[in-house]
């Protein structure tokens, strides 16, 4: 059986190894600081690393003790007072001067001063840990950008390193026997003429036959002989081709209402909301695109930067940015080759009537050619038109549309992996 250890050390000059079975062993501890840092973090801190405490009771190790009883030999160097056979009285209890431990708290269980600092990459890592995109199916893409090789049968023409050895043997044996096939035959006569001649008694012997048959089997010998053992023809290739792979195709659009009613705080929110999908897409999956949509009265396709930091004001009206969902789905992202998902953040309010136009869009347009719809209204007040007109999308495809409410800043983490979070098959 054979051992493989990492023993590749990282900028700290530490195994790296080490350090992934120490994150496994304290996986609990440092899920629960990610959570609090990306519910307490500001939007342009979300993805950085993190500091982690470790509780004293946890880092403690198991070790060996002997257990009490037994005989014990011992030489006490400068010994006066003390002859082989003399009992040690015990110390007096509290008489020794052992380490000052902590004073007295009340403040609950404390932690020790081990704090570890995880990177960026690990911070992420974490953060995601068990999400997904749901119904994520592989679709087989027109393009050149990702390939697996396969077999393909034998070619003439090759590399010699892709040389089929069996195979080019069998061609050269086969054009030996054909090129000489009838020189053997011939071989074969003679031999038998040459072989009855030599039997017969010595009067009988024909000596000028006897050199006449030697000589052309000699002929036959050398000519058989010249057909070359192995031919350039004869080399045999294993081809291979490049086959496209299938893969997860997916685009994921973003819509956020930036109208007048959502307040300075509530699009913080909403932002932090998305800067989350948007860190997850980008991390968990390579061929994901975003398509970024803000709307007020009228909806605008716009690229990252816009999307979150440009400041924006007016009425709302939720639907228009359902139109131009589909009018982009329509021209750019047919169903039958793109995993499409949709995720919407809104305060819940819209113009007068627009509610019911919303879940018609979505009903009979978005969601038979989307993989799953989300939406998360962002109001510590009572649910408005909107979130009624969603509740029936949600009750008519409870697998393709889910629905969260946001209250407040530390809601965002939870609801973020409630409606991502793995699906247990």
């Amino acid at each position: 059986m054979n051992y493989i250890i990492d023993r590749r050390l990282n900028s700290k000059n530490k195994s790296t190894v080490n350090r992934q079975r120490f994150l496994r062993r304290y996986r609990k501890h440092i899920q629960k600081a990610v959570s609090d840092a990306v519910s307490k973090r500001s939007i342009t801190d979300i993805d950085k690393g993190e500091q982690i405490g470790i509780p004293s009771k946890d880092i403690s190790e198991p070790i060996f003790n002997h257990g009490k009883g037994g005989h014990s030999t011992g030489v006490l160097p400068g010994n006066k007072d003390f002859i082989t056979g003399d009992k040690i009285a015990r110390p007096p209890s509290g008489g020794g001067q052992g380490g000052q431990g902590p004073g007295a708290s009340d403040q609950g269980e404390g932690m020790d001063d081990f704090v570890f600092q995880i990177t960026q990459d690990e911070f992420l890592d974490f953060m995601f840990e068990g999400l997904e995109l749901p119904n994520l199916v592989k679709r087989q893409l027109a393009g050149d950008e990702e390939f697996k090789m396969r077999r393909a049968g034998i070619s003439n023409e090759g590399s010699p390193g892709r040389i089929n050895i069996v195979r080019s043997l069998r061609s050269a044996n086969a054009r030996r026997l054909a090129l000489t096939g009838g020189k053997r035959k011939k071989l074969k006569v003679l031999l038998e003429q040459l072989h009855s001649e030599q039997e017969k008694d010595c009067a009988l012997k024909d000596q000028r036959l006897i050199e006449k048959l030697s000589d052309d089997i000699e002929h036959i010998k050398k000519r058989i002989k010249r057909v070359p053992w192995l031919d350039d023809f004869d080399l045999k290739y294993n081809l291979h081709v490049k086959q496209p792979l299938p893969r997860s195709k997916a685009v994921m659009f973003c819509l956020m209402d930036v109208s007048g009613s959502m307040n300075q705080a509530t699009k913080d929110m909403a932002k932090r909301f998305f800067i989350l999908l948007y860190l997850f897409l980008k991390r968990s999956y390579q061929h994901t695109e975003v398509v970024f949509i803000r709307h007020h009265t009228s909806a605008k396709e716009v690229d990252e930067q816009e999307f979150f930091y440009s400041r924006e004001t007016g009425g709302t009206i939720v639907s228009s940015a359902l139109k131009l969902m589909s009018e982009v789905l329509n021209d750019r992202y047919p169903a039958g080759e793109w995993n499409i998902y949709g995720a919407q953040a809104s305060d819940g309010d819209n113009w007068n009537d627009d509610s019911s136009a919303c879940r018609e869009l979505l009903i009979n347009e978005l969601l038979p050619k989307l993989q799953y719809f989300s939406y998360i209204e962002i109001t510590p007040r009572d649910h408005q038109a909107l979130w009624e007109e969603y509740k029936e999308v949600q009750a008519n495809h409870p697998d393709g549309f889910a629905m969260q409410q946001i209250v407040e800043s530390s809601d965002i983490y939870p609801v973020f992996r409630e409606l991502f979070h793995k699906k247990v098959a």
